[in-house]
């Protein structure tokens, strides 16, 4: 009988051990080391479990790994996509993270990789370039929890692509959300630009469809989250005055 408890008991260690996450110590060394094609490997590897696969820690160390390739760089032809491969992994651990808890201590890595995209979008539209600005803005959705701004950006790029009825339908998408915000305070810095750039392109765009009030309207509304923001008002006395 005891010889029967003892192998029961030992069962339920194991599953106990199989059930609890691991503590991902070895991607953190792995980090530390600079050692980033094998932190993509192991990360991945972690990914590919089952009972890992909802697991948001093992994803944002496997973006934060591909992320680091993508400045860096690498000889393997494996690799030649990982900053793009670094959006899915981040967007995976932000929608496997429902609560919004487990991923706070890699808070700073997704503010830095989401002002990374930012860049990216900016330097597109610089260069009036708005397929590649829409496409970022787009990912840009996935790897937030805001994504209002990105949405207003993808219909003013559509605008400017003449899909005009596409625009249209994803403001007025965009006008419903922006009326449930009260404060943008807890966004990310990356998160509050975006939503910046997003509403002075929609802004402009009613402006050249002859929409004044609404450009008016939209700015107005987020106005006051912007009031230390000399950029924010340069454009808004070019747009609206």
């Amino acid at each position: 009988m005891k010889k029967i408890i003892g192998i029961f008991i030992l069962l339920l260690s194991v599953f106990a051990a199989k059930a609890q996450a691991p503590n991902y110590d070895d991607l953190k060394i792995l980090y530390a080391d600079a050692n980033y094609e094998k932190l993509v490997k192991v990360a991945e590897n972690y990914t590919l479990k089952d009972e890992l696969k909802k697991d948001p820690i093992p994803f944002i160390w496997l973006g934060k790994g591909l992320y680091k390739l993508s400045l860096s760089g690498s000889s393997d032809e494996k690799y030649k996509n990982a900053y793009k491969d670094a959006v899915a992994a981040v967007g995976k651990a932000i929608k496997n993270d429902k609560d919004g808890t487990a991923l706070s201590e890699f808070q700073d890595f997704v503010d830095e990789f989401q002002g990374s995209m930012v860049e990216m979008i900016n330097n597109d539209l610089g260069a009036k370039d708005y397929s590649k600005a829409s496409g970022w803005a787009l990912k840009y959705v996935k790897v937030t929890r805001n994504p209002l701004g990105a949405k207003y950006l993808d219909g003013a790029t559509k605008y400017r692509k003449s899909d005009k009825g596409g625009a249209n339908t994803l403001w007025k998408e965009c006008d419903g959300l922006l009326a449930k915000v009260t404060s943008i305070e807890s966004w990310s810095k990356a998160d509050v630009e975006m939503l910046k750039i997003g509403a002075l392109q929609t802004a402009e765009c009613y402006i050249a469809s002859k929409q004044v009030e609404k450009a008016k309207t939209l700015l107005n509304k987020i106005a006051p989250w912007y009031e230390d923001d000399e950029d924010f008002k340069t454009k808004y006395d070019e747009i609206i005055n």
